[in-house]
Protein backbone atom coordinates (compact mmCIF):
# COMPACT_ATOMS: atom_id res chain seq x y z
CA UNK A 1 0.00 0.00 0.00
CA UNK A 2 0.99 3.31 -0.71
CA UNK A 3 -0.24 5.66 1.93
CA UNK A 4 1.80 5.18 5.21
CA UNK A 5 -0.09 7.49 7.67
CA UNK A 6 -1.82 11.18 8.24
CA UNK A 7 0.93 13.84 7.47
CA UNK A 8 -0.65 16.99 8.95
CA UNK A 9 -3.40 18.89 8.75
CA UNK A 10 -3.55 22.50 7.99
CA UNK A 11 -5.63 25.62 10.14
CA UNK A 12 -5.58 29.13 9.57
CA UNK A 13 -5.12 31.37 12.54
CA UNK A 14 -7.21 33.98 13.72
CA UNK A 15 -4.24 34.49 16.45
CA UNK A 16 -1.13 32.93 14.73
CA UNK A 17 0.79 33.56 17.60
CA UNK A 18 -1.74 32.44 20.49
CA UNK A 19 -2.51 29.49 17.70
CA UNK A 20 1.13 28.42 18.04
CA UNK A 21 1.35 28.69 21.99
CA UNK A 22 -2.01 26.51 22.20
CA UNK A 23 -0.65 23.55 20.59
CA UNK A 24 2.97 23.85 21.88
CA UNK A 25 2.11 24.39 25.33
CA UNK A 26 -0.98 22.76 25.99
CA UNK A 27 -0.56 19.34 23.87
CA UNK A 28 3.08 19.45 23.35
CA UNK A 29 3.99 20.26 19.60
CA UNK A 30 7.00 21.79 18.53
CA UNK A 31 7.60 24.04 16.02
CA UNK A 32 9.94 22.44 13.59
CA UNK A 33 9.51 24.68 10.16
CA UNK A 34 8.75 28.16 9.62
CA UNK A 35 8.20 30.14 6.67
CA UNK A 36 6.93 32.73 4.36
CA UNK A 37 5.24 32.99 0.93
CA UNK A 38 4.66 36.22 -0.44
CA UNK A 39 2.79 34.52 -4.11
CA UNK A 40 -0.24 32.88 -1.43
CA UNK A 41 -0.10 36.33 0.76
CA UNK A 42 1.62 33.65 3.34
CA UNK A 43 3.25 35.81 6.05
CA UNK A 44 3.56 33.73 8.26
CA UNK A 45 3.66 30.08 8.58
CA UNK A 46 4.44 26.81 10.51
CA UNK A 47 4.69 22.74 10.73
CA UNK A 48 4.15 21.77 14.47
CA UNK A 49 5.14 18.63 15.13
CA UNK A 50 3.64 16.56 17.11
CA UNK A 51 5.04 14.48 19.97
CA UNK A 52 5.40 11.22 18.18
CA UNK A 53 7.18 12.98 15.27
CA UNK A 54 5.01 11.46 13.05
CA UNK A 55 2.23 13.99 12.35
CA UNK A 56 1.67 17.74 11.95
CA UNK A 57 -0.13 20.81 12.12
CA UNK A 58 0.77 23.64 9.51
CA UNK A 59 -0.30 27.08 10.54
CA UNK A 60 -1.24 29.83 8.47
CA UNK A 61 -1.70 33.44 9.03
CA UNK A 62 -5.39 34.78 8.60
CA UNK A 63 -4.43 36.68 6.24
CA UNK A 64 -2.94 33.90 3.77
CA UNK A 65 -4.99 32.79 0.32
CA UNK A 66 -4.50 28.84 0.27
CA UNK A 67 -7.50 26.57 -1.40
CA UNK A 68 -9.62 25.50 1.86
CA UNK A 69 -12.71 23.79 2.10
CA UNK A 70 -16.01 24.94 3.55
CA UNK A 71 -15.90 28.85 4.34
CA UNK A 72 -15.03 30.94 7.64
CA UNK A 73 -17.33 31.72 10.13
CA UNK A 74 -18.32 35.49 9.72
CA UNK A 75 -18.46 35.52 13.56
CA UNK A 76 -17.42 34.36 16.41
CA UNK A 77 -20.99 33.27 17.20
CA UNK A 78 -21.33 31.18 13.64
CA UNK A 79 -20.25 27.94 13.17
CA UNK A 80 -18.35 27.12 9.77
CA UNK A 81 -19.07 24.20 8.38
CA UNK A 82 -17.55 21.78 5.74
CA UNK A 83 -15.73 18.29 5.05
CA UNK A 84 -13.72 18.16 7.66
CA UNK A 85 -15.85 17.68 11.29
CA UNK A 86 -12.84 17.86 13.79
CA UNK A 87 -9.57 16.47 14.15
CA UNK A 88 -8.69 14.17 17.06
CA UNK A 89 -5.56 13.58 19.12
CA UNK A 90 -4.42 10.41 21.19
CA UNK A 91 -3.61 11.42 24.95
CA UNK A 92 -2.16 9.36 27.58
CA UNK A 93 -4.85 11.08 30.01
CA UNK A 94 -8.39 12.63 28.62
CA UNK A 95 -9.19 14.39 31.64
CA UNK A 96 -5.79 16.03 32.25
CA UNK A 97 -5.68 17.50 28.90
CA UNK A 98 -9.11 18.57 28.15
CA UNK A 99 -8.57 20.59 31.91
CA UNK A 100 -5.26 22.05 30.24
CA UNK A 101 -6.98 23.24 27.06
CA UNK A 102 -9.74 24.61 29.17
CA UNK A 103 -6.97 26.65 31.31
CA UNK A 104 -5.27 27.92 28.25
CA UNK A 105 -8.40 29.26 26.70
CA UNK A 106 -10.13 26.83 24.79
CA UNK A 107 -13.99 26.12 25.37
CA UNK A 108 -15.97 23.13 26.09
CA UNK A 109 -17.80 20.94 23.83
CA UNK A 110 -17.95 17.32 25.72
CA UNK A 111 -17.11 16.84 28.69
CA UNK A 112 -14.59 13.44 29.26
CA UNK A 113 -16.35 10.52 29.60
CA UNK A 114 -16.37 7.71 28.12
CA UNK A 115 -18.85 5.22 25.69
CA UNK A 116 -19.62 2.40 24.20
CA UNK A 117 -19.47 2.17 20.48
CA UNK A 118 -21.11 -0.63 18.47
CA UNK A 119 -21.44 -4.42 19.07
CA UNK A 120 -19.14 -5.93 19.84
CA UNK A 121 -18.56 -3.09 22.31
CA UNK A 122 -15.91 -0.95 22.12
CA UNK A 123 -15.32 1.84 25.03
CA UNK A 124 -13.93 4.74 24.13
CA UNK A 125 -12.59 7.49 26.43
CA UNK A 126 -12.51 11.23 24.92
CA UNK A 127 -13.28 14.43 25.07
CA UNK A 128 -14.25 17.44 22.64
CA UNK A 129 -13.31 21.18 23.08
CA UNK A 130 -13.07 24.47 20.53
CA UNK A 131 -9.40 25.39 20.73
CA UNK A 132 -9.13 29.38 20.88
CA UNK A 133 -8.65 29.24 17.23
CA UNK A 134 -12.11 27.95 16.90
CA UNK A 135 -10.90 24.09 15.29
CA UNK A 136 -12.62 21.50 16.64
CA UNK A 137 -10.21 19.04 18.82
CA UNK A 138 -11.03 15.72 20.01
CA UNK A 139 -8.70 14.29 22.93
CA UNK A 140 -8.72 9.85 23.05
CA UNK A 141 -6.90 7.65 25.25
CA UNK A 142 -5.59 4.77 23.21
CA UNK A 143 -8.30 2.58 21.72
CA UNK A 144 -7.41 0.06 18.64
CA UNK A 145 -10.08 0.88 15.93
CA UNK A 146 -8.87 -1.86 14.14
CA UNK A 147 -11.60 -4.67 14.39
CA UNK A 148 -11.04 -6.30 11.20
CA UNK A 149 -10.20 -10.15 11.66
CA UNK A 150 -6.72 -9.89 9.98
Amino acid sequence: MSVKGLSHVAIQAKDYEGTIAFYTEVLGFKVGHYWSLPSFQIKEASMLVSPDRRTCIEVFDNEAVIPAQGKKASSEEEVAYGALLHFAFYVSDVDDTYQKAIAHGAKACVEPSQMSLGEPALVVKNALVYSPNGEVIEFIEDVDFDRSPV
